[in-house]
């Protein structure tokens, strides 16, 4: 008889009863150690059970640790980037910080370097957050976005008036745009390495924007705004940036304004799609369609501020215009206390079917940024309803990856 054998005899007999003080005994023959009677039998089960747990929990953190972050599961099709707040980039915020470091290789600041932050006076620059924000990036490897240069929306407004509070003329704004591009962009020369230079000049229908950067310069303000950026650092990719160019008129226009830049010998680098989008649209088609366009123009395409809204949208037209405000109602804000289930579902099927979208242009789509890092401190949650509460990134309230998450990194190119 083998040794396993005998031994599972014994151990029958041992929960049987058996009395081992008698024919099983001898001086030749002792009892085995892990046989002992009843109380030793049952510490024998006690250990078995705790080295499955052990196993268990090892299998767990195995697989975790084997998990590709953001950035590896992407390595070769694009840089993953997510835009950051200055608890993020000084790391007051400890553990989204670290987040950030362990997942993402390029950054964007919220909110830093737009005018009315940066350059709230005519004569006063606030560098100190940008500072801490570059060197946050360079520390830690990051391909460093800057955002944003001419926009209409948080600059101040007297970049536009006179001490009368009188339009400027063109030639005042100009020079004012110039100041203002020269010393930031010459201030972070070779760190930031692509800038958003104009932001949202498109409007719905496919025309340019009447802000008062158009009103007062004309049209050619945008043209103005590339090439102050490009004197100031030649080596930057230098961006226009937009919301809502998935649709047919307003991609249409966009479309139109590239060629002209292009061919006047504009130094524009790319075009970002911001892609606040929801559960339902753009389509992966129109998201499709919008690459392919941008890229026949030999244009980098970035995405450079996703995120995917689960709440109602309570106004007739999606737009990501900050200004739109929208009064509070509970109907509105169905999930204050937490997401169901299939809606999480819902979500991560969605992160899935955007990211199989951008990686299926590897090449011309440079980059993906999530505007934001976690739920709890997205803009989602205060726009254009204040209050709400929204779950629109890959992480939840405590840091931790959703199903959607999974889903994106299960969306990533196989590597051979």
């Amino acid at each position: 008889m083998s040794f396993f054998a005998t031994r599972a005899s014994r151990e029958m007999r041992a929960r049987e009863g058996h009395d081992f003080s008698r024919a099983d005994r001898s001086p030749n023959n002792p009892i085995p150690s892990g046989l002992q009677p009843a109380r030793n039998l049952q510490f024998t089960c006690s250990q078995q059970r705790v080295a499955i747990f052990i196993a268990l929990l090892c299998t767990s953190i195995l697989a975790t640790a084997q998990q590709p972050t953001l950035k590896q599961a992407y390595d070769g099709c694009f840089v993953v980037g997510a835009a950051l707040n200055p608890s993020q980039f000084t790391e007051k915020n400890e553990k989204e910080s670290a987040l950030v470091k362990a997942q993402f290789n390029s950054t964007t600041p919220e909110n830093v370097l737009k005018w009315e932050a940066i350059h709230p006076q005519l004569d006063s620059y606030n560098f100190a957050p940008a500072d801490q924000y570059v060197d946050f990036g360079q520390k830690n490897h990051m391909f460093i976005i800057g955002h944003t240069l001419v926009w209409h929306h948080q600059t101040p407004k007297w970049v536009f008036e006179d001490e009368k509070g009188n339009p400027v003329s063109r030639k005042v704004l100009l020079k004012r745009m110039h100041d203002h591009i020269t010393t930031v962009v010459g201030r972070y020369r070779g760190r930031v390495k692509g800038w958003d230079v104009v932001n949202e000049v498109i409007d719905e229908d496919g025309s340019l924007r009447k802000s008062p950067w158009f009103n007062i310069i004309g049209p050619d303000y945008i043209e103005k705004a590339f090439e102050y950026a490009h004197k100031a650092d030649p080596q930057a990719q230098l961006y226009y940036n937009d919301y809502n160019l998935e649709t047919e008129a307003k991609r249409k226009g966009a479309l139109e304004l590239v060629k002209k830049l292009k061919a006047k010998h504009v130094p524009i680098t790319g075009v970002g799609l911001q892609d606040h989008v929801n559960l339902d649209g753009p389509s992966p088609d129109e998201i499709n369609a919008a690459i392919d366009d941008f890229g026949k123009l030999s244009m980098k395409v970035m995405i450079t501020e996703l995120d995917v809204t689960v709440l109602p949208w309570p106004t007739p037209q999606q737009t990501a215009d900050p200004s739109v405000r929208v009064a509070s109602n509970p109907k509105l804000n169905p999930y204050p206390d937490g997401l169901p289930d299939s809606v999480q579902q819902q979500l991560a099927k969605r992160y899935g079917d955007l990211f199989h979208a951008y990686a299926s242009h590897c090449g011309v789509v440079t980059r993906v940024t999530l505007w934001g890092v976690s739920d709890k401190s997205s803009w989602r949650n205060g726009w254009p309803i204040p209050g709400r509460t929204d779950y629109p990134l890959l992480f939840d309230r405590n840091d931790e990856p959703k199903p959607a998450f999974n889903a994106v990194i299960e969306a990533a190119p196989k590597k051979p």
